[in-house]
């Protein structure tokens, strides 16, 4: 979900990202079971019904279920969805490409994680949507280290995406992490001059980035149904999203949402 940017960061004791890592796991851990969960012919509402019941019995809470009126625990992203898209009857299917993004609150801290996964085989262009945008994220991620510049984060996501022919959402971006589940600084997946002020913001070690790759198979625009919350491509083509939570050190970025 999106974040309101200015250039406070907040940066993290180690004891204060040593919960947050522990929130990662548990979000982790459910985001597996859901996963497996996710088959041809089930509905969605039956993953968020999981994501609730597993979150609470690991001692977390769902960030986004009432955030900002969001109605949910999980967002699920089917074909064109980019994000947001809520939970209910409709049925998973064979040949598509299905996103989850979920959050968790563990001890007053925030962590959130979105995967896409291919439901049943897929076609030679999804297969390489899917894996690109993953791509994508690991190469964000490894400019998260103290002595960069977030531009260097943003122009390495876009690098790999638009490299393999694909284009980077514009309108949605990744954001800071902590307490809030939106803390400055805006993390874009992209480099327009003068569009963020947080490209020259210099990364320090204790930061904590949700670093969050949404990649379209066709035009970077996208639209938001009348539901107020789905955001789908503007082309009807299929889009992915990846995400992790990540502290930033001075040898590089921790992943903290591993299971």
């Amino acid at each position: 979900m999106r974040s309101r940017g200015n250039l406070r960061v907040i940066r993290k004791t180690p004891g204060e990202i040593e919960t947050m890592r522990e929130a990662g796991r548990i979000l982790a851990r459910v985001l597996q079971e859901i996963v497996a969960a996710a088959q041809p012919g089930v509905a969605t509402e039956e993953l968020d019904k999981i994501a609730r019941a597993r979150l609470r019995e690991a001692g977390a809470e769902p960030s986004f279920l009432g955030y900002r009126g969001y109605p949910a625990a999980i967002c699920v992203e089917m074909e064109d969805i980019v994000v947001h898209g809520i939970p209910g009857k409709t049925k998973l299917e064979a040949g598509t490409i299905l996103g989850m993004d979920m959050g968790a609150v563990y001890q007053g801290f925030q962590a959130d994680m979105a995967v896409s996964i291919p439901l049943g085989a897929v076609d030679a262009e999804r297969r390489r949507l899917l894996e690109v945008t993953e791509r994508a994220l690991q190469a964000g991620m490894q400019q998260a280290r103290a002595g960069r510049r977030l531009r260097e984060l943003s122009a390495a996501v876009q690098q790999v995406a638009e490299a393999a022919g694909f284009s980077v959402v514009r309108d949605l971006v990744g954001h800071g992490i902590g307490r809030q589940m939106h803390e400055p600084p805006q993390v874009p997946n992209f480099v327009t001059e003068g569009a963020f002020a947080e490209y020259d913001l210099l990364l320090r070690p204790g930061m904590t980035l949700a670093i969050e790759p949404m990649i379209n198979a066709g035009e970077p625009a996208v639209r938001v149904d009348g539901d107020g919350w789905t955001v789908r491509t503007v082309d009807g083509k299929p889009s992915a999203h990846f995400e992790h939570t990540v502290a930033v050190g001075r040898e590089g970025s921790q992943i903290l949402t591993l299971p």
